[in-house]
């Protein structure tokens, strides 16, 4: 292990850390992909097992023994230590189990890679809290899904908040993020999609809706699970352009879910059916 022990987090080596925005980071390089930064040790490992390279470590001095199997997986990546009073205020908070590493974003893979060989895959629209992002990565790892594919608004899946929330999930599934270019959500998307043998279905809330334990739904070969955004939901024109409307049932005048919520219901019931025929 390359051990650099820091005092104060002014260091320019620790830039990536201290200076950079997420947003920057991941456009550091352009336009050859960027950085992110994975924190927690069992985030950084389902990374390290992906492929993902590091590019440095920052951990709190208590974590080089816990770590140290980590470490070994990467010689010559160095390793900052900074006492946990530096990392506090760096974050805000102090780490329970304080650990970082800086590493190289990978190039994007198509959908019609993503889709190769799925037959339940997971579409994001507009989610654009890094929080929910990352528990529906998680959700559907959990839960059926073979794949992810997120509209251009939608938050990063490797900014930190919510590669954390997934529990590194966000490195064991599929996925890929749409251009932001008029016209690629939804109408060449879905069309895309239709071509690779998947139905879409858009949850949503609407008096035409289906059921979500609705027969024909449940029986179709290919699905694609389209989520929308936070508070408004789905735009009407890809409820318009997709093959089903799918409804949740509520209860007791609750009138909707939160997207990590109902993404795991309708991940559970549409793609727990395909993998237990």
């Amino acid at each position: 292990m390359q051990i650099i022990e820091v005092t104060n987090l002014n260091y320019p080596e620790l830039a990536i850390y201290t200076q950079h925005s997420e947003k920057q980071l991941a456009t550091i390089y352009e336009p050859k992909e960027g950085l992110f930064i994975a924190e927690s040790p069992k985030v950084i490992e389902r990374a390290l097992d992906a492929g993902y390279e590091p590019v440095s470590f920052l951990a709190e001095k208590g974590q080089l023994k816990e770590a140290e199997n980590i470490f070994n997986r990467v010689e010559g990546v160095p390793v900052y230590i900074a006492p946990d009073e530096q990392l506090a205020k760096l974050t805000g908070y102090h780490l329970t189990r304080g650990l970082w590493c800086a590493m190289r974003r990978k190039v994007l893979p198509t959908v019609e890679e993503v889709c190769q060989g799925a037959r339940r895959i997971a579409v994001l629209e507009e989610v654009v809290n890094p929080t929910n992002v990352g528990a529906l990565f998680r959700c559907a790892a959990a839960l059926g899904m073979d794949a992810v594919i997120l509209t251009g608004g939608c938050s990063d899946p490797l900014y930190r908040r919510a590669s954390r929330v997934s529990m590194g999930t966000v490195f064991q599934i599929p996925w890929t993020m749409l251009s932001k270019r008029e016209g690629v959500w939804p109408e060449q998307t879905i069309k895309e999609l239709h071509q690779t043998g998947f139905r879409t279905a858009a949850m949503a809330l609407k008096e035409d809706s289906v059921g979500i334990d609705n027969p024909q739904l449940n029986a179709e070969d290919k699905l694609a699970i389209i989520l929308g955004t936070e508070g408004d939901g789905l735009a009407h024109d890809t409820i318009a352009d997709c093959d089903y409307t799918v409804m949740i049932p509520m209860m007791h005048g609750v009138d909707s879910l939160n997207v990590a919520a109902a993404g795991a219901v309708a991940f559970w019931q549409l793609g727990n059916v395909v993998y237990n025929r």
